[in-house]
Parts: C-alpha cells; structure tokens; sequence
C-alpha cells in the first residue's frame, strides 16, 4: 500500500518497514474486519468512541502546524481529528500494518469535503520499528493499538524516540481496570453485547478474542511504569467511560 502523499512526511529513516511475520495472525485479523470496521465501533459504543478519540486527541497536545504520528490509525478516526487540529501548515502522518484498514481510511480522506484532510499520509508499516528519523513528531497518538501489539516495550521505546523533547504521547485503549466490579461489566458486555453484534457480521472469533487481550492488557499504573521505564519524563494514566476505557499521556 503506497502511502498518499499530498504533502511530504517527516524523512523516513529507512525504507518502509511492514509488519513483522510474528504479528502475522493479528495483521490478518485486522484486514478482516476492516469493512465494517466504522459500523461496529458506532453500534457497539453508541457512538461514544467519537467522544473518548476527541479526548485522546486533545491530550496529545497537538497544534496548529504541527507534524503529528497517529499509531496504529486503521480507518482514520484519529488522523482525520489532529489533521483538523494542526491545520493546512502541519503534517498528519498515519501509520498502519493493515492494508486494508489503510484502504479504507484514504478512500474515507477522498470523500471527505474538509480540504485540510489533504495534510495526511498514510503508511503501511511497522509500530515496532518506525521508519521515522529520531525526534522529528511534535505529539503522537495510539487508539487500540498498543493492546494488540506484541512487544508494548519496544513500541513505547520507538514513540519515545520519534517525538521531540518535551512532547507528548496519548495512547487510548480499553482499560484493564483493577476494579472487580468494572471487570465483570466489561466482560459481560464483550460476552453479551459485541461478541454477539459482531457474529451479524461473521466476525464472531474476529471479536472474541477482545476478551482476552484485555486480560493480557497491562493495568493504568502498569502503562504509566512502562512509559517512564522508556524514558518519558512523565506518565498518568486516566480511566474513562465508567472505567471501561483508559487513556495514558506521556510526555518525553
């Protein structure tokens, strides 16, 4: 998947890096769901995950001009959110090893009317070995996708070392919460609620497995340990949507 280049990215420290094999399984997983990807977030959120990207997006500390990295992006959601923060002068870069997510989020950039939308690139490649140079984003993102990567370390170390000094990182996702209570509700309404919404769309074991990598997820105080054992300066983790959603900002 060629990126769409409509203004030029930061310089590329390598060549374009695809997924790695051993993250094959999820990769696959991903291109299956990702037509009906946009659907399925809105019925099984009631739209609420529109609010909780907004939120994710504000705490980036992202603004007008500047070069931004949204992890992870799928369809788009959060690029398109920090491509109308920074505005025409800066530079939305997002980043995907789905293809077919990726498909759909430029097809989603040429119907959009918005003319800054035009300050986004997209790139299929791998959030565990960016090929960006070091320090050259002013803020970064990651929405459900630290979950699912398989080494959440090395992917932190790499957002750290992209960003410039002083920035921020804002990484939403479910949350792991340490609350007996808030675990059975978010159980009971993967069991319930998705797995079942997601089998009127064949994708019933594509859903299932949310259940588990929530399990294997990390906690908010884990995350904020991960952050500042890669170097960031600063961590704090912050439960959402009735403790059901979480979102850490870090800052390098």
């Amino acid at each position: 998947m060629a990126s769409l280049a409509f203004s030029s990215p930061p310089p590329p420290r390598t060549r374009l890096i695809r997924s790695a094999s051993s993250a094959g399984e999820r990769q696959n997983l991903f291109n299956r769901i990702a037509p009906v990807y946009d659907n399925l977030n809105d019925m099984l959120s009631l739209g609420q995950h529109r609010v909780w990207k907004r939120m994710a997006v504000s705490w980036s500390g992202a603004k007008k001009g500047d070069r931004v990295l949204d992890l992870c992006c799928g369809s788009g959601d959060i690029a398109f959110l920090l491509s109308e923060r920074v505005g025409s002068a800066g530079h939305v870069t997002g980043l995907d090893f789905s293809a077919d997510q990726l498909s759909v989020a430029s097809a989603r950039q040429g119907s959009h009317w918005n003319s800054c939308h035009n300050n986004i690139t997209w790139v299929e490649g791998d959030a565990l070995d960016l090929p960006f140079l070091d320090g050259c984003f002013d803020a970064a993102t990651i929405s459900y996708g630290l979950r699912n990567l398989i080494d959440k370390h090395n992917a932190m170390k790499e957002i750290f070392r992209v960003l410039k000094p002083g920035k921020r990182v804002s990484v939403l996702d479910f949350n792991k919460s340490t609350n007996a209570l808030t675990m059975v509700i978010q159980e009971w309404m993967i069991d319930n609620v998705v797995v079942p919404v997601a089998s009127g769309y064949g994708l019933r074991d594509e859903y299932a497995y949310l259940k588990r990598s929530i399990a294997e997820f990390l906690t908010g105080k884990e995350l904020e340990e991960l952050a500042k054992e890669v170097g960031f300066s600063k961590a704090k983790h912050y439960e959402i949507g009735g403790g059901l959603m979480g979102n850490l900002v870090a800052t390098r």
